[in-house]
């Protein structure tokens, strides 16, 4: 009988673990050690101790207790197999991350820190952060969140039902009267999980409450046992409104003061401890500004350039200030057929509901004053302000607050489910004489 031959992703492993076991003997420096295989790839020392250090720096900056080295690095080894599973997943599907998005996204981080690309540049290099290293792992981080979209983002629907249940079950959530900063921990399960691993789970939980509740240190014990992504960071899931908390944490988060740790909360992914550290007040009453106006749209083709059609605006704005009537040359003139027939009304518009050229045009406007030949990707305009009033949007802006917020808590609830079923289902070999 003839042998089926291992195909080459199996000979890659067996090569692989045979050197990490070291069944074969092969001399390599020990920053080259192989650490772990994560399907068709490794992880090396060199790596693990890169990202240790970075980690060990972000820990001894929030001045918290420093896990034993040995638990710091299965954690740390963790986060690396996660995310490299992920970025595999991603170049299996394709989603690739051009150099004009990835300039674009270094220079949006830093505007908002207020730099100019080459000044943020210098403040990396400064930190010893080289700036191949920065682009690297913002194109890692973007790729994974792309693959995140596409996986997850597509399939999270938010009804009107929902909403509106919510804003009747859940009170005055929506105002954002109160922000939580919690902590958490997660002892995980995997699925299928038998009778006597949930039971070890809940006693590890137990123990923990009982340990934080006698004075430990929350983001010591988060980082040496939390299965959660946000373990290394102590566990703080930053500043939240109760609408965007997960929903298993919301009603006992309610109901909790500052210093309070709540009993183990149980859930599909395993169990839940949680911390409050912090609590605030939130915003009042919601205003926008809105405009009501119209505008007259000439397309530029082949036969009508940017020139022509600024002449034709400036022609009818200079017809309009004579007397013509705006609404009957907007009917006869226009290219906006939409809006022509009412004149060239837009009706009242919102914040945001317009294209920016258009909108930054329009706010620097009196009422009834008229523009001048203004650009947009859909061509010319020659805008009309006719009124203006500011409006409590508060009920509409509760209702879009929480909206987002379901769909923000539907994603996260997601993404640790799916993140726990892809490291589950992986193929992953981590050498336990490394560790």
């Amino acid at each position: 009988m003839i042998k089926q031959q291992p195909t080459p992703v199996i000979l890659l492993s067996i090569l692989l673990w045979s050197l990490l076991s070291g069944t074969f003997t092969v001399k390599a420096e020990p920053l080259d050690r192989i650490i772990a295989i994560v399907e068709d790839d490794v992880i090396l020392e060199r790596e693990l101790q890169k990202e240790m250090t970075g980690i060990i720096q972000r820990i001894a900056a929030s001045k918290s207790q420093m896990p034993p080295e040995q638990v710091l690095r299965k954690q740390v080894l963790e986060k690396l197999i996660i995310d490299k599973l992920q970025r595999q997943m991603a170049e299996r599907a394709g989603i690739t991350v051009s150099e004009d998005m990835l300039n674009n996204s270094a220079a949006d981080i830093a505007q908002r820190n207020n730099m100019n690309l080459e000044q943020f540049r210098a403040e990396l290099e400064k930190q010893g952060i080289p700036y191949k290293s920065f682009l690297d792992n913002m194109r890692d981080e973007i790729a994974i969140n792309q693959l995140r979209g596409r996986e997850i983002g597509g399939r999270i629907k938010v009804t009107d039902q929902e909403v509106e249940h919510y804003m009747e079950t859940q009170g005055k959530v929506g105002d954002e009267s109160v922000q939580y900063h919690l902590g958490h921990i997660l002892i995980a399960l995997k699925e299928g999980a038998s009778s006597a691993d949930i039971q070890n789970a809940r006693r590890k939980a137990d123990d923990l409450v009982a340990k934080l509740r006698a004075g430990g240190d929350f983001a010591q014990t988060a980082i040496s046992n939390s299965d959660d992504g946000n373990a290394l960071k102590g566990g703080d899931l930053g500043w939240r409104t109760l609408s965007t908390l997960p929903t298993l944490f919301t009603e006992g988060a309610s109901k909790m003061k500052t210093g309070d740790i709540a009993d183990p909360i149980r859930s599909p992914s395993g169990f839940h401890i949680i911390k409050m550290l912090e609590l605030k007040g939130g915003i009042g009453d919601h205003f926008i500004t809105k405009t009501k106006v119209r505008h007259i749209l000439i397309k530029t083709n082949e036969l009508v350039d940017d020139a022509e059609a600024k002449k034709r605006l400036l022609g009818l704005k200079a017809r309009i200030l004579d007397g013509d009537d705006f609404a009957n040359l907007a009917r006869s003139h226009s290219d906006d057929k939409g809006s022509a027939i009412k004149g060239g009304s837009l009706e009242w518009v919102s914040p945001g509901d317009l294209v920016k050229p258009f909108e930054e045009a329009m706010s620097h406007l009196e009422i009834k004053q008229i523009s001048d030949p203004v650009q947009t990707q859909f061509g010319w305009h020659l805008i009309q302000v006719m009124d203006r009033e500011n409006k409590d949007n508060s009920a509409e802006y509760k209702k879009n607050l929480v909206r987002d917020a379901i769909r923000k808590r539907k994603i996260e609830e997601e993404t640790e489910l799916w993140i726990r079923r892809l490291r589950d289902e992986a193929y992953v070999e981590i050498n336990p004489g490394n560790l």
